[in-house]
């Protein structure tokens, strides 16, 4: 299914979030119009390595970012690897990817940077490497 967040389409597997539509783009809006810091929705998380690295993801705080070294560590793998399990995540957005940072910049995000910066301002987060 399609959400649209701060003018951008992101395309996200609805089957692996338990409520319909209707519910799930409402969560976005209200996010998008900070009525609310996290999503209250029951996601199906893949078996594998993604799915360690996705549950992670849900553990960072609106407002705050970790490292692909800092998820690495807490997971016993390497920093490559959290990338890219962050570029698979089939929810971004709902199970936040864009709060996965490097340790002096950006770095990559599957909507583009314009749209993790977006985010990460719009949470209140320290952005790497910006003045």
């Amino acid at each position: 299914m399609q959400i649209r967040i701060f003018g951008h389409e992101r395309d996200i597997e609805g089957s692996r979030i338990d409520a319909a539509p209707a519910t799930i783009r409402e969560q976005v809006r209200e996010y998008e119009a900070g009525e609310r810091d996290a999503f209250d929705l029951e996601i199906e998380y893949p078996e594998n390595f993604t799915g360690r690295v996705m549950r992670e993801m849900v553990r960072i705080p609106s407002g705050e970012t970790r490292t692909y070294g800092d998820i690495a560590a807490a997971l016993d793998s390497a920093p490559i690897a959290v990338g890219q399990a962050c570029g698979r995540n089939p929810v971004s957005v709902i199970v936040p990817c864009h709060r996965i940072v490097g340790a002096d910049s950006l770095v990559g995000y599957g909507g583009g940077l314009e749209l993790k910066r977006q985010l990460l301002e719009h949470e209140g987060a320290t952005i790497p490497g910006a003045p």
